[in-house]
């Protein structure tokens, strides 16, 4: 599959997406549905086990192109053509957090807007210690629509959401990480190998069981589902129907 604005490729069990749209890979339509592809491409391969998201750019992800957005509201009657941009961003956004693997952001440069809601969307982010994370939208008299709300409020709770963006706070990787908005800094010398590091490690656990666990996490954030029954269904399955579950745990009972 050929891609406009990003490129993929696999190590070993790890599927790397690198963002390669210069300047700073604004989230473009093109972008946008370079994402939904590569999304294809990992729901439909079970061998992947690590989706790394990275950058080829010195920023990560600087946000919204502004030349699409200029275009978008040109005029009051194209704002709908705004507004259904950003659902297509936060649909792809949804697919890449209900993936049933680990997700790694690799965050090297600016993550700005969009940038941090597409960061969000990972389950693990490691971050330069010279990157900027920030929502700065209500500087532009708006919100960071395309699940900043949501998912950084969810992740560390309302007051350090509305510190960022309220405030339209801009943080460094290591500010970022005192904040719990990411789970690790390092220098950006540093910052490729770490993260390829736990990607791989990551890749070495069973899809199965990972995928599992990540639905019963967020069904603690759903009151309308039982996240201990649901643990209870998911061990069954696993322990009936992953036979990498039962080898480990027969390796592991047998020592």
């Amino acid at each position: 599959m050929s891609f406009s604005v990003l490129n993929t490729a696999r190590r070993g069990a790890v599927f790397v997406v690198t963002l390669a749209s210069p300047p700073v890979n604004a989230l473009s339509r093109a972008l946008i549905k370079d994402l939904h592809a590569a999304m294809d491409m990992v729901e439909a391969d079970k061998t992947i086990r690590v989706l790394h998201l990275r950058s080829e750019q010195k920023a990560f992800c600087a946000g919204a192109d502004l030349a699409e957005m200029r275009e978008n509201l040109a005029n009051p009657d194209l704002v709908d053509a705004q507004i259904a941009f950003v659902r297509d961003l936060q649909n792809v956004l949804k697919r890449i957090e209900t993936l049933a693997l680990a997700t790694v952001a690799e965050v090297g440069g600016a993550a700005m807007g969009g940038g941090l809601e597409l960061a969000l969307a990972c389950d693990f982010r490691m971050a330069a210690n010279e990157a900027k994370l920030a929502l700065p939208e209500v500087n532009l008299g708006l919100i960071p629509g395309a699940g900043g709300t949501q998912r950084l409020t969810r992740l560390c709770g309302p007051a350090i959401a509305k510190r960022l963006i309220l405030g339209a706070e801009i943080l460094d990787g290591q500010s970022a990480e005192a904040m719990g908005i990411v789970h690790w800094s390092a220098p950006r010398a540093e910052l490729a190998d770490k993260a390829a590091t736990l990607a791989d490690r990551l890749a070495t656990l069973p899809r199965a069981a990972v995928a599992a666990s990540k639905s019963c996490i967020e069904a603690s954030l759903d009151p309308s589902r039982d996240g201990y029954e649901e643990e209870l269904t998911a061990t069954r399955n696993l322990l009936l129907h992953e036979p990498e579950t039962r080898h480990r745990v027969e390796a592991f009972l047998s020592k």
